[in-house]
């Protein structure tokens, strides 16, 4: 007896015997439901002797047989009935329990997202692929999937997906490309640091999606439930079925704000913000502007976080800001960081660490924000250093930047997609699916271990549409990524410290060293920054244009 639980209230499990129910009822359960039909299995006890053994120990039994392959949508609604009716917790079986992990997990489609059911029946073991599109439609069979196809399907229209449409549609105009993604506004993320140190508007960091979708590229406005691989299918909310020859995923990544207790309750007020959201990094700069005296802590969460480099951004421009106005002396700088290291690539530490003795600036390793009291100004952060016990400290604060705990979308990480932790997972040379040949992935939501950044998108964006047409052609992949990524450490107004580096932190300069030494801060990297960056974003990369990002060829040996 394997028993997996799915909920507080319901655990599945494989066939039980009439021997089984002493040690059902000493493990806590008050009932049991049956969904494997009598004569199924010629070792198999029937009902009546199950329910007599259950009563005997005082357990309730119910009996909802079901023939293996054919859950029907009133077998749902009866399950769903029964778990009402029963006294909790309940334990449901079959031959393996896969019977009564359908059943819930249909019964619960109105009642829960399909990402919550899919991770707590994965969690359990068992796959429920099969019924995902009705799980979608809300426990019920679709009558209509309204099925459209293309030759190309993206998911997610950010930096990656877009540049990729782009790079595609110059590549080949005549592709049939679809790009799903529900958001009306796309955002020039890299921008939000410089929003946060008062130098760009926020309103400099968006535009419509609408006129960003490359020309001939049809626009999905919806969001993506899960995916059927095995029949070239993406399922949308609503349960419509995109099909697709070749897909593309690139949804980004997850911000959890959730993961620290109190955050979201506080976010926007109270001292405490985030350069992380559009909405927030202006109030980065108006905190930064009235603070006079007292402490700002800045924190970082576990890795993979996009734009590494961020949370000590702020801190950096926060510092230099104060620095200007007389008033650094009297401010107590504090970063917070759950790693180990100020930055994971050695050769641009000792620059930074130049302007943390500059701006005084106190480094906390190995501590993970878990909780904040905005009214009370206190956080609490878990301090997890090698070796040693996890202590639990509080601080007081003033000002705190927050970067929050991030992970794959959900969607992502219940799907088959997914590997053991929840990123797609890739080639990390080709980008190309390990199992699903005729998917590929780019951006922060693939498990390449490069860092996630818009500048890393720039350059996987080309490798994918060439790998793409080199498949289409009916030959191997000839382009592949090398771990490019770029963090531009804004260190002070006016200077920056270019990190540029691609797998194993291998340095990886786009410029000579005597135009820019990416290990000193320079006002040429400033330049680039402040006033190139941006153009080349949105009227480069987006727009198929490959300045700088012409893909690598794969050499054969």
């Amino acid at each position: 007896m394997d028993i997996k639980t799915l909920t507080a209230g319901l655990s599945v499990s494989e066939q039980v015997l009439a021997d089984d129910m002493q040690a059902i009822k000493d493990a806590g359960f008050r009932a049991i439901i049956c969904n494997r039909p009598d004569g199924e299995g010629a070792d198999q006890p029937t009902f009546e002797e199950l329910s007599k053994a259950a009563k005997k120990v005082g357990l309730e039994a119910t009996y909802l047989p079901i023939v293996s392959g054919k859950v029907m949508d009133e077998d749902a609604a009866a399950f769903d009935k029964a778990l009402t009716d029963l006294p909790g917790p309940v334990l449901a079986f079959c031959r393996t329990g896969t019977r009564s992990a359908t059943l819930w997990s249909l019964s619960q489609a109105k009642q829960r997202s399909v990402a919550d059911i899919l991770a707590a029946t994965k969690a359990a073991g068992y796959d429920m692929g099969g019924v995902v599109r009705r799980i979608v439609n809300g426990g019920k069979t679709p009558t209509d999937t309204g099925d459209a196809s293309y030759e190309i399907v993206i998911v997610g229209a950010g930096a990656g997906g877009i540049a990729a449409a782009a790079s595609l549609k110059a590549r080949k105009p005549s592709l049939e490309i679809a790009i799903i993604d529900p958001a009306d506004i796309h955002y020039y993320q890299p921008g939000w640091t410089m929003v946060g140190g008062g130098i760009f508007e926020p309103e400099e960091t968006s535009r419509t999606m609408g006129s960003l979708i490359p020309k001939g590229v049809h626009w999905i406005k919806s969001a993506v439930a899960a995916f059927e691989p095995q029949n070239n299918a993406v399922i949308l909310d609503g349960c419509r079925v995109v099909k697709y020859k070749r897909l593309i995923v690139c949804p980004g990544i997850k911000l959890d704000w959730n993961k620290v207790e109190g955050l979201v309750d506080t976010l926007g007020q109270n001292g405490v913000t985030s350069n992380y959201r559009y909405d927030l990094a202006p109030y980065t700069w108006e905190l930064v502007k009235g603070m006079k005296e007292g402490r700002a802590i800045f924190t970082q969460p576990p890795m993979p976080i996009k734009c590494a480099g961020a949370p000590q951004k702020a801190m950096y421009l926060s510092g230099d800001a104060w620095f200007r106005r007389g008033v650094l002396k009297n401010i107590d700088i504090q970063f917070n960081n759950a790693g180990g290291v100020l930055f994971g690539v050695k050769d641009y530490v000792p620059a930074l660490m130049e302007y943390i003795k500059k701006y005084d600036a106190t480094l906390n390793f190995f501590h993970n924000l878990v909780a904040v009291d905005g009214p009370a100004k206190k956080a609490w952060f878990d301090v997890a250093k090698p070796d040693t016990p996890v202590e639990r400290v509080e601080m007081d604060f003033d000002m705190m930047h927050v970067c929050p705990p991030q992970t794959a979308p959900d969607f992502i990480r219940v799907s088959p997609l997914a590997d053991a932790a929840g990123w797609i997972d890739v080639d990390q040379a080709t980008l190309r699916h390990k199992t699903y040949d005729n998917i590929w992935s780019l951006g922060d939501v693939m498990n390449a271990p490069n860092a996630k950044t818009a500048a890393a998108a720039r350059i996987q964006a080309p490798v994918v549409a060439e790998n793409i047409i080199a498949d289409m052609r009916g030959g191997s992949a000839v382009a592949q990524y090398n771990g490019y990524g770029s963090c531009p450490l804004t260190v002070e107004r006016g200077k920056i410290v270019l990190a540029e580096f691609g797998y194993g932190g291998a340095m990886l300069p786009s410029f000579p060293k005597a135009l820019i030494d990416g290990t000193k801060p320079s006002r040429a990297a400033w330049f680039l920054k402040e006033k190139l960056l941006p153009p080349i974003y949105w009227r480069g990369m987006l727009k198929g244009h490959e300045w700088m990002a012409k893909p690598e060829k794969i050499t054969v040996k």
